[in-house]
């Protein structure tokens, strides 16, 4: 076992925020952890690393644990090269190098008396050398930076010569190159394209230690966790399996808890009542006298977890478009001015008809954000760019850059909608979570997923039929992602968004479009639609296989949405079924425990073979429910 934490609890001022947590992490663990903002992941981070105190509770860890840990933003030494930050993540392993080089020079030429001492000292660095996996330094580097898309890049350049996105991707390279018996990694996946994901998830699947993963890449965690903690109302819950089994499990459970609270809360009020009936008849002392003992003795179950809030919007409007909902030809897009110009794509050809969902993914760089800067008339661009008739849009910018910092989030949106009455601007900001108080705050003082919220709010309130996203998840959520998903499946407009979000991008769109700096590739699917028709070859490029012909994009759309409501049926009617089967189950097993059956063999075994035979086709239910959710 690497760590062990027994009854954990952590609070600041008057707030609770870990309540009485227990968790081991064992050598080879592939831990994905689960919650909401702000609920306290990284307070739990921080208390497993040693960089902050519990209040109450032990935290154990292996003497020789090297952990490796990757924070949100993680902080580069801008002044350094590229090649010193990688020497810094590796500076035992580059020092034991060094003194075996030194030592080896020396033993070359030393004396039979100086000799022993050398071949002591240079056994010993041999050994950290050795335990430090030295040997495969160099190919580990090699391997993580080309991963991670350094490829090519000048190791003697400065941090401070990197993007914003690529300190991100460099800070995740250096901790991966040290190698540590336990990473943890706090949101890995942020600025990473689609290529680079792969080869993460990948690589976590092969890693010899342990992971822990804070992340709400719900794709991502259904590849590399192989347990899933989530962390809710100051408690941790440990499930098996990735995101998917995950909320399986997690709605079965609650179920359960439910019941078995209902159950018990019942009996109480059975005898609470007994005992107020018959404590004053003297001929019932005695059963009267039995219950309150059974009252005492009895070990209440818990409530469980009131339910977190979720968010529940949709997006309305009020005129149809014309057929034809945008039509780019022969466009180009630059970005630059004179020397510095540079071209992002030219000759694109596209045409967008009304109740599309349409996709738009691409390498980072390729231009899909200027693209949708270019079609909304905020970037210059060549060729044709023509909306068809009735269009409203509105516009969701992944930099938020349209909300004024210094203004409170009611004055934000009553900017935009003066109209509006501070009732109903109040009601829809709840529908989101923000409420109270907060709606006071300053846009300034707001995390960045309750920005991107209140970004959203003003998009419901525009009642636009197309909905142009760049990047919509980037700040959310689990629980605020699939918020959003279930409001575009259900929008009967027009989507045009960028995103890397997986899971997002096989729930929603009807349509992929992948850019590239040579062509735009039209994918009439979603994202397991895209991918089984591509295939990676060796050089990490993307190589296309030929579509096979399909039919109109309207009648497509009509197709899909038939398909999806087909699906949402069938998904409520398993549901019923599921709870149905589970209640049979409990039914037998009660039977089970009964005095009369218990010592009559041959119906015992009846009711356990049915048992099994019920469980099975339960098994096949959630199955088929899982793979239509």
């Amino acid at each position: 076992m690497l760590i062990s934490l027994n009854n954990v609890s952590k609070g600041f001022l008057d707030k609770s925020v870990l309540k009485n947590i227990n968790l081991s992490v064992g050598e080879k663990d592939r831990i994905g952890l689960l919650g909401v903002n702000g609920v306290g992941k990284t307070t739990l981070l921080n208390i497993i690393t040693g960089n902050l105190e519990c209040d109450s509770g032990t935290v154990s860890v292996n003497s020789d644990l090297r952990i490796g840990y990757l924070k949100q933003n993680e902080a580069l030494e801008v002044s350094n090269t590229l090649q010193e930050e990688i020497q810094n993540s590796l500076k035992e392993i580059f020092e034991a190098r060094e003194k075996i080089e030194e030592i080896s020079r020396k033993m070359s030429s030393c004396s039979d008396e100086e000799y022993p001492a050398l071949s002591a000292e240079y056994e010993k660095y041999t050994n950290i050398y050795e335990a430090a996996d030295g040997y495969h330094a160099e190919v580990r580097i090699s391997t993580v930076l080309n991963g991670m898309g350094f490829a090519g890049f000048d190791m003697n350049s400065r941090v401070s010569s990197l993007s914003g996105g690529e300190k991100t991707r460099f800070a995740l390279a250096k901790i991966l190159v040290e190698n540590p018996r336990l990473l943890i990694l706090d949101e890995p996946t942020n600025h990473l394209d689609f290529g680079m994901l792969n080869w993460l998830e990948q690589y976590l699947a092969e890693y010899k230690g342990a992971v822990i993963t804070v992340s709400h890449d719900r794709y991502f965690l259904n590849a590399v966790a192989s347990d899933i903690c989530e962390l809710e109302n100051g408690e941790l819950v440990r499930y098996k399996g990735g995101y998917s089994s995950f909320l399986v499990q997690k709605e079965e459970r609650i179920k359960t808890l439910t019941k078995e609270y209902e159950k018990q809360q019942r009996e109480l009020s059975e005898l609470r009542d007994y005992v107020r009936r018959n404590i004053a008849k003297s001929s019932s002392i005695n059963s009267v006298g039995s219950r309150v003992k059974a009252l005492e003795k009895m070990e209440l179950a818990a409530k469980p977890n009131p339910a977190v809030k979720d968010l529940h919007f949709s997006f309305p409007f009020d005129i149809e478009p014309h057929k034809i909902v945008l039509e780019c030809k022969d466009m180009t897009v630059s970005v630059g001015k004179g020397e510095s110009k540079r071209m992002l794509f030219e000759g694109l050809n596209l045409t967008v008809n009304r109740g599309e969902k349409i996709a738009i993914i691409g390498k980072n760089g390729v231009g899909k954000s200027s693209f949708l800067k270019a079609i909304l008339k905020k970037l210059p661009c060549g060729g044709l760019v023509r909306w068809g008739g009735n269009v409203k849009t509105a516009y969701f910018d992944q930099e938020l850059s349209s909300l004024d910092l210094n203004m409170s989030v009611l004055e934000a949106v009553h900017r935009r909608f003066p109209g509006k009455t501070e009732y109903e601007i109040r009601s829809m900001l709840a529908r989101f979570l923000i409420e109270d108080e907060d709606v006071f705050k300053r846009i300034k003082e707001m995390s960045g997923a309750n920005r991107a919220k209140v970004a959203l709010c003003i998009i419901v309130f525009e009642r636009a039929n197309v909905l142009v996203l760049d990047e919509p998840t980037n700040h959310l959520d689990y629980k605020a992602k699939e918020a959003l998903e279930k409001a575009l499946r259900e929008y009967e407009g027009t989507v045009i968004a960028v995103s890397h979000d997986r899971y997002l991008l096989n729930s929603v769109p009807d349509k992929i479009v992948e850019m590239t700096p040579e062509q735009v590739i039209i994918y009439n699917g979603n994202y397991d639609y895209y991918k089984e028709h591509i295939t990676e070859n060796s050089e990490k490029s993307y190589v296309i296989k030929e579509e096979k012909s399909a039919p109109s994009s309207f009648e497509e759309t009509k197709k899909n949405k038939a398909q999806d409501r087909k699906r949402r049926a069938r998904l409520m009617n398993l549901e019923k079924e599921i709870a149905a089967v589970q209640d049979e189950i409990s039914e037998l097993k009660t039977k089970c425990d009964s005095p009369e059956i218990a010592v009559d063999y041959q119906k015992l075994s009846e009711l356990l073979d049915l048992i099994q035979q019920k469980s099975e086709y339960l098994d096949t239910l959630e199955s088929e429910w899982l793979e239509l959710a």
